[in-house]
């Protein structure tokens, strides 16, 4: 039997950020409390004269366009790779801190140039470690097979989006979930998908998990805590149970979450969200007893750019409605008004203040100002057409992941999966940057917070069936394409 051609090494390291430091809210809120180290893993993978180094972080909801960068090209020099070689993948975690001061997120800087990342202390800590441990990798590679499993968990999350009778659709918010009753989970994503990599002593060396679902049980963005939140306590879990005498590093892959979320939104705790962890970790667990051996070997990798088609943008009137609508809810949350929940289609829980509800429509309130100043100039027909977007797809063995640098709704990473020729396909978001979230053909067009996100861009217009569901068709073809690699 011929020895396998993939080579793997896998380090992980933590971060502990200070307490009363700038949180990663974007509302200027400062840490009240620090309830664990953040977690990362790097994981170098090598077929012949072709690496790639995965980096699974539980720091950020997707990390900044500018500060990505600069992640990026510095692992990329440690390692001597092409920076688009190294992937960055966030867990999508809301507890934890900001990376710069000056961060910007892709979707607020088209047309714009990025500023140079002014990195804060945790930023620098979060980049010399990195460096650090991505060093010590080459040296540690040795060849591996992977193996891999599939689990189920349907109790942690539950599908966001909601639809009223009139059929419009509006953010489940807790309060929302909780009037369906029965524990209300919906149309939710379930796979929970386990894969290791195994030394030639049948050793584990490291692991990756996946999961589907917006980690929000402990956050709050006016009082915002540091904590892994439920995919850190799950991956610690599974190190748990693979480990005899040394930890085995284990990252998360965030799936295609637009629009799922973990339960108790804005209303949970730090010890509600570990349980939720341990309840996801006891089904990683119980799939790894269904591990099974790749037929294939080695990798297959790319990364390539897709095109979404945008739409016009809306019509001077609809624009001048809407922001009629804003500038009353916007008077009346500042005059103490309780009853500013509902805005242009956004469903703002109870437990946020009125002055933070405030700061959220005025967020949305200058899309509509710049798209109006446009339709006004006769300039409304020069706005962008295509959004460009990245696909990074790799082949491990008879694994495939798919990773979309935005936050895909899961049907697209249903089409994915679906329609692959592999044995276990892993679709995922939040990986380098961020271009918001993008929806798949058939919720394309709704007004509620993740379908129209476009209006919390620097400046995007609305995107355009068949919109994500190109995302899906780019990655199936490469699969199709890389099936035919390595030992079938």
């Amino acid at each position: 039997m011929s020895l396998p051609r993939l080579r793997a090494a896998s380090l992980q390291f933590e971060t502990f950020p200070e307490p009363d430091t700038e949180s990663d809210t974007r509302t200027g809120a400062k840490i009240v409390d620090v309830a664990g180290p953040l977690k990362t893993t790097l994981l170098l993978l090598e077929d012949g004269a072709v690496r790639v180094c995965l980096v699974t972080t539980h720091f950020g909801w997707t990390t900044p366009a500018n500060v990505c960068d600069v992640f990026r090209r510095a692992i990329a020099q440690e390692l001597d790779l092409p920076t688009s070689h190294v992937l960055l993948f966030s867990s999508h975690n809301h507890c934890c801190v900001a990376f710069a001061s000056n961060a910007v997120q892709a979707y607020g800087s088209y047309g714009q140039e990025l500023p140079a990342a002014e990195l804060l202390p945790v930023g620098k800590q979060f980049l010399n470690a990195c460096c650090e441990y991505a060093r010590r990798l080459p040296e540690l590679l040795e060849r591996v097979q992977v193996w891999w499993a599939e689990g189920q968990e349907g109790r942690i999350t539950y599908n966001r989006k909601g639809r009223h009778a009139d059929g419009s659709s509006y953010l489940m918010r807790e309060q929302d979930r909780l009037l369906l009753g029965n524990d209300f989970n919906g149309d939710i994503d379930r796979q929970a998908p386990v894969v290791t990599f195994r030394n030639s002593s049948g050793k584990t060396v490291a692991a990756m998990t996946q999961f589907t679902g917006h980690p929000v049980t402990a956050y709050h963005p006016e009082r915002p805590v540091v904590f892994g939140e439920w995919p850190q306590i799950a991956c610690d879990a599974v190190a748990n149970h693979l480990s005899s005498e040394s930890n085995v590093p284990v990252g998360f892959l965030q799936g295609c979450a637009g629009d799922v979320n973990s339960k108790e939104m804005l209303s949970g705790t730090v010890e509600r969200s570990t349980q939720f962890g341990n309840m996801l970790g006891e089904s990683y667990i119980e799939a790894l007893r269904g591990l099974r051996p790749s037929v294939r070997d080695g990798m297959s990798f790319s990364v390539e750019t897709v095109n979404l088609p945008l739409a016009p943008l809306p019509s001077r009137e609809a624009l001048i409605a809407e922001l009629n609508e804003m500038d009353d809810f916007i008077q009346r949350a500042n005059a103490g008004d309780e009853d500013t929940l509902l805005c242009v289609g956004q469903n703002y829980p109870e437990s946020l203040s009125p002055p933070f509800r405030v700061g959220l429509v005025e967020m949305i309130r200058r899309w509509n100002v710049w798209a109006l100043e446009l339709h006004v100039s006769g300039r409304a027909v020069s706005v962008a057409t295509e959004l460009e977007i990245d696909v990074a797809v790799i082949r491990i063995g008879d694994v495939g992941i798919v990773g979309m640098s935005c936050e895909p709704f899961q049907e697209i990473g249903r089409q994915i999966r679906r329609a692959s020729p592999l044995p276990l396909s892993i679709p995922c978001g939040y990986t380098n940057v961020s271009h918001g979230y993008i929806t798949d053909s058939g919720n394309t067009g709704d007004q509620e917070y993740m379908s129209a996100h476009y209006r919390y861009t620097k400046f995007r217009p609305p995107l355009q069936k068949p919109a994500g569901d190109l995302l899906a068709e780019h990655a199936i073809r490469t699969l199709e394409r890389f099936a035919k690699d390595g030992d079938a």
